[in-house]
């Protein structure tokens, strides 16, 4: 068997693309085409679509096709608590390639669709991420001018977008034994407060931990 270099294509021009695109359409007798579509009837790979006009979506637009179809009325927090998910699994940024089931509960194209583009998307996340970070510190908490009727200034619960910046910091590992999501599947992550809640600690990226399920059971049994 003889193995060969695949092209770059840079000498494609953009019509010829467009014209492909339109090709496909025509055998397959769809007006909407997804990348499996073209991946198995196209000349051309998805990847050169996207370089040469943004997105997919793009690439379909200008061909006159009809953008497949997406989850467009899910929450902006939805996509961003599955891309946490992923994030978690892997213990680093998802790739392009990697936004896809089982891993991913929504197509990377969803992405895409919302943001624009899916380097769009994991800009959004972070800010949307970071911006708990900003209201989450204790100089946050102690410039606050209304004192609280209880002992805490915060409330027990963690939210999703404080627990990734726990994880995040953590490296996505177990502070205690090291073990992390993406090594060991069967390994399961917790946020947990360093400073028992019930014996004053706050919920502040400095009073919480990440730790695996087995660890988070041996610190509740020790306090």
């Amino acid at each position: 068997m003889k193995f060969e270099l695949e092209e770059y294509h840079r000498g494609i021009t953009n019509e010829e693309l467009i014209a492909e695109l339109k090709r496909i359409s025509l055998k397959l007798n769809k007006t909407a085409l997804n990348r499996t579509d073209n991946d198995e009837h196209g000349k051309y790979g998805t990847t050169t679509y996207i370089r040469r006009f943004g997105s997919w979506f793009n690439a379909l637009e200008k061909a006159g096709l009809e953008k497949t179809r997406t989850p467009m009325n899910l929450p902006e927090e939805e996509l961003f608590k599955n891309l946490e998910a992923i994030w978690i699994k892997l213990g680093r940024q998802p790739r392009y390639a990697e936004v896809q089931k089982p891993l991913s509960k929504y197509h990377v194209g969803t992405y895409e669709n919302r943001f624009g583009t899916w380097r769009k998307a994991l800009e959004r996340f972070v800010k949307y991420v970071n911006d708990e970070q900003n209201v989450s510190s204790e100089e946050a908490i102690k410039a606050l001018k209304v004192e609280p009727v209880t002992k805490h200034k915060t409330a027990r619960s963690i939210n999703w977008r404080l627990r990734f910046l726990v994880m995040r910091r953590d490296n996505f590992k177990c502070k205690k034994c090291g073990r992390s999501p993406a090594t060991d599947q069967s390994i399961i992550l917790h946020v947990d407060h360093a400073k028992a809640w019930a014996n004053g600690g706050e919920t502040v990226l400095e009073n919480l931990q990440t730790l695996c399920s087995i660890c988070n059971i041996g610190k509740s049994n020790s306090e």
